[in-house]
């Protein structure tokens, strides 16, 4: 069990019991920043292998982006022979991550209280719905569920959708993988000084309350309150992409500076000094709907190019509204060459999404290919010093895959 890709985590190494998407973004991370991550699944393997589209059963799209540079090993931890492979794999790890229920983990003598015992260096992370300590510890948690419970619903409500709807992006998954990644490495952190593992529990729930209530606890920060929850700006219906005479233009227009070149730009300059919903970031605040509605109006007068050489000439913040296939081509993606092109030993050519950070002096190689399932399990389990006997009889008693 090697790592020869290098990266500022060469030497952690791994054990994930996640499934879905919240914890394997999290290891996937991990993995791209030099963790050997080994990927546990069940006989019939991650829920995502079979979501399309696809090329080959059981390596789905969202799969592929979300397992790059793990190893695959299969084993049913209903099965007691299993559970005891598992133990050599523990042994030889410094993280355990599961998003398995922790009921259920428990009950599986894979809680943190039994592993301790054996293995105290052990950082043992549990990415589960709800913290352990309140009524909700037991429930069921899925992505929809937590938007919806969080407020994401009731703020796409606030801010013009005709009803409560979920955000199209897995964002309690991928917020709580985020928080997983930190939790994970700052733990390690840790044992480097005391010597001692630990566990910790990153819950969805929790997690993108804070996600939320950062910006919109507004008003109820204060006891007793100052008004209303809600941060007006983000709110407002009127934010979004604007309109113009052959398409949409993202642009904010923020502080003092911006709002004088805009008007000026336009050919309006007095307008800054004149309206006075426009003079103070106060007084935009205040009246921010107005604002931005007569933003909107005005973007509507040129077309998307001409705005976007008059904005850039007067220095002001602007994007393009981009589909995936505009991602694809966009000029500052390929000279960072952030979409890689892989050859995937059995899905053929593949676009996949690299690695955000930068490291000066610690990158590590782009990560491997998504393994098929079970794809290093009789690799790692020689690793630990079963034999090819052992292994097939494994295999026989259905403790791993069968082929």
């Amino acid at each position: 069990m090697t790592n020869e890709r290098g990266g500022p985590l060469t030497g952690v190494r791994i054990l994930d019991l996640t499934s879905v998407i919240m914890g394997p973004f999290a290891t996937q991370i991990l993995a791209g920043l030099g963790a050997e991550v080994i990927k546990v699944e069940s006989p019939e393997g991650d829920n995502m292998r079979h979501v399309g589209p696809m090329n080959h059963a059981g390596m789905g799209h969202i799969f592929l982006h979300a397992n790059q540079g793990k190893r695959s090993v299969v084993l049913d931890l209903k099965r007691e022979d299993a559970r005891a492979a598992l133990h050599k794999l523990i042994a030889r790890s410094d993280v355990m991550v599961s998003n398995i229920r922790p009921q259920a983990l428990a009950r599986l003598g894979l809680d943190y209280d039994t592993l301790k015992l054996a293995h105290p260096r052990l950082v043992h992370v549990s990415c589960c719905g709800f913290g352990q300590d309140g009524p909700y510890a037991a429930r069921a948690a899925y992505d929809d569920l937590i938007q919806g419970a969080s407020g994401i619903s009731w703020l796409m409500s606030q801010s013009g959708a005709a009803l409560p709807r979920y955000t199209p992006t897995t964002l309690g998954d991928r917020v709580t993988g985020l928080h997983t990644v930190y939790a994970i490495t700052a733990a390690l952190y840790e044992r480097e000084r005391s010597g001692m593992g630990q566990s910790v529990v990153v819950p969805m729930f929790e997690s993108m309350v804070q996600f939320v209530l950062g910006d919109h606890l507004g008003g109820l920060s204060f006891n007793p309150a100052h008004g209303e929850p809600g941060y007006a700006r983000l709110l407002t219906e009127h934010r979004r992409p604007y309109q113009t005479q052959d398409g949409y233009l993202c642009v904010l227009i923020y502080n003092d500076k911006q709002w004088k070149a805009f008007f000026t730009a336009i050919g309006d300059a007095e307008r800054f000094h004149s309206d006075a919903r426009f003079s103070t970031h106060t007084h935009r605040a205040r009246h921010i709907d107005e604002v931005y509605a007569e933003v909107a109006r005005l973007m509507r007068e040129r077309s998307t190019q001409q705005w976007r050489t008059l904005l850039d000439a007067a220095d002001i913040p602007n994007m393009p509204m981009n589909s995936p296939y505009d991602l694809l081509d966009d000029p500052h993606l390929q000279a960072v060459d952030f979409i890689r092109h892989v050859e995937h030993p059995t899905e053929g050519p593949l676009r996949t999404p690299g690695n955000p950070t930068q490291w000066s002096r610690t990158a590590c190689t782009p990560a491997s290919p998504a393994p098929g399932l079970g794809e290093h399990t009789a690799e790692v389990l020689q690793e630990l010093g079963y034999s090819a006997d052992d292994i097939a009889a494994l295999r026989r008693r259905g403790a791993t895959e069968n082929t």
